[in-house]
């Protein structure tokens, strides 16, 4: 197996250079019209910020986006255009930033996402939570509904679902990628890390959904991350999702008519 070649994305994506710009635009375009919070501080530290969107009215519930990048690149202010369907459904949305690789490891990051999750709770104290995460972000959004998650028992009751898209849900093939350079993973991390080798916490549901076109690593990861967390009692779902590739599978999010959103916010 090439690992590298295997976890490598915009190689095989036509015009994948055009996305980065594509996405900071729709999200800076977004924040021209949306009623937001932006740079909420959930710890000292200079990317611990998240901006908060809101909707008409009084919140349904909290929705969390958490970016991807390979726990390497980005920031929350690529992303902000994804928030839209949530806030047209009536949710506020956050979407944190979060300390990157080699500066911290990927366990820290964990415990970063999980204060900004219950900051951003307490904040918006009332209704339900759904957590969604790209990438990386995927990642993310799916350790928080592990046993053990770093997140207050009460914050852990509200979450009523995660959508993970194109997630990475077993860090170990990432040890013999060039990334881990940087990365840093070791198999003490990998297995602390990994959802796919962890408990799901009572009453977790989980949707794991992937492109279709997606390089076949990251559809072999949903899939057996959905058949170990079944397996194990967890509600969880594969969702292919045809003729998309890694960078265009979340454009669903940003529409509030599109099966995954309606899925993410059913009640």
């Amino acid at each position: 197996m090439d690992w590298d070649d295997a976890y490598t994305n915009a190689a095989y994506i036509p015009g994948a250079e055009r996305y980065p710009g594509l996405w900071a635009r729709e999200a800076a375009a977004f924040r021209e019209v949306a009623a937001h919070d932006l740079d909420i501080p959930y710890g000292a530290r200079a990317r611990e910020r998240y901006d908060l969107f809101f909707p008409e009215g009084a919140a349904r519930g909290l929705f969390v986006f958490v970016h991807g990048g390979y726990w390497l690149d980005f920031d929350k202010s690529s992303w902000s255009h994804l928030a839209s369907a949530a806030v047209d459904h009536g949710w506020a949305a956050m979407l944190p930033s979060y300390d990157l690789c080699p500066d911290v490891s990927v366990g820290e990051i964990t415990a970063q996402i999980g204060s900004a999750l219950n900051h951003a709770a307490a904040r918006e104290s009332a209704g339900p939570i759904v957590l969604s995460g790209h990438s990386a972000g995927g990642h993310l959004a799916a350790r928080m509904m592990c046993a053990g998650a770093p997140i207050e028992a009460e914050v852990a009751a509200r979450i009523r679902r995660a959508v993970g898209i194109s997630g990475l849900y077993d860090l170990r093939p990432l040890r013999h990628t060039q990334m881990n350079e940087r990365l840093r993973i070791t198999d003490e991390i990998a297995r602390a890390e990994s959802p796919l080798l962890l408990e799901p916490r009572e009453g977790a549901e989980l949707i794991a959904w992937v492109g279709g076109e997606e390089r076949p690593e990251f559809l072999r990861q949903s899939r057996d991350f959905v058949a170990d967390w079944k397996a194990k009692g967890a509600r969880v779902e594969f969702v292919e999702d045809p003729g998309r590739h890694h960078f265009d599978v979340i454009e669903a999010l940003a529409d509030p008519h599109s099966e995954m959103s309606r899925r993410a916010f059913a009640d």
